[in-house]
């Protein structure tokens, strides 16, 4: 199954249904409304919509994820690199670390990710 896109207000939508669900449908409106500023309708659309490309379920109006946020991530990772660094995980990295300070701790946990994987 390829996973599918995921835009940035779907995203945020998604991030309040995998810290609450399973949650019914009017609570996750009311949660939608207080931190997104969104109308009922709004949300009952994005529900819809993801229903359809299969990222969550609704059923009995309780709301719950397909799609887990670690797939979301990885899917969106591989979009990055592919589209801005041509595929290469070395210039990505690369780039990243130009623009931002690694803490010594960061540099540690990665090096554990590549000897994990290496393995």
């Amino acid at each position: 199954m390829d996973m599918p896109k995921i835009f940035e207000s779907e995203y945020r939508f998604c991030q309040i249904l995998w810290e609450k669900e399973p949650i019914g449908s009017g609570e996750l409106a009311e949660l939608c409304f207080q931190r997104l500023g969104w109308k009922k309708s709004t949300t009952y659309t994005v529900i819809k919509r993801l229903t359809e490309r299969g990222v969550v379920r609704s059923e009995k109006a309780v709301v719950t994820s397909v799609v887990s946020r670690e797939q979301i991530q990885e899917a969106e990772s591989q979009e990055v690199v592919a589209r801005s660094f041509s595929g290469s995980l070395p210039q990505f990295v690369a780039a990243f670390t130009r623009s931002c300070k690694l803490r010594p701790e960061e540099v540690e946990e990665i090096r554990r990710l590549i000897e994990e994987y290496h393995e």
